[in-house]
């Protein structure tokens, strides 16, 4: 039992993370120690980010989404300006996994964590973007 959350948790948002820590180092120059202070890890998990032991797996679908891409540069520019609270930026990594729901790359990633999902026609990826009779007709 593996729900879609479990492949945000473990392969989306390190994903971002990775793309977040490469733009604060190459784009605005922030050595490991300050963009772990910025992002609120320490600098062994920056590292492990800039060198893809972490984060790797799901780096490339991230990469696939524009959309996901430009909310990656603001969060950095955010992180690196001090412009938006802690609270609008959770929100825009939130909106980075929505918007992979849509586009149905989260999708790809959970029917690769569980295969038996290929054989089945709707996806539940995108369970919260459709109406309520449709989640209730999908929990029967």
């Amino acid at each position: 039992m593996k729900p879609p959350c479990l492949v945000v948790v473990q392969q989306i948002l390190p994903a971002l993370r990775v793309s977040i820590a490469n733009e604060l180092t190459e784009k605005y120059g922030l050595k490991k120690k300050e963009t772990a202070e910025k992002m609120g890890l320490t600098p062994a998990a920056i590292t492990q980010y800039l060198n893809r032991t972490r984060g790797n797996n799901a780096h490339e679908t991230i990469e696939k989404s524009k959309e996901v891409m430009d909310l990656v540069s603001d969060i950095a520019n955010d992180l690196v300006h001090g412009e938006s609270p802690a609270n609008k930026i959770v929100t825009k990594l939130c909106f980075a996994c929505r918007i992979l729901q849509g586009e149905g790359l989260i999708c790809n990633l959970h029917k690769e964590a569980v295969p038996s999902l290929t054989q089945i026609e709707s996806c539940m990826c995108n369970f919260e973007h459709s109406t309520n009779d449709e989640n209730q007709a999908n929990l029967r």
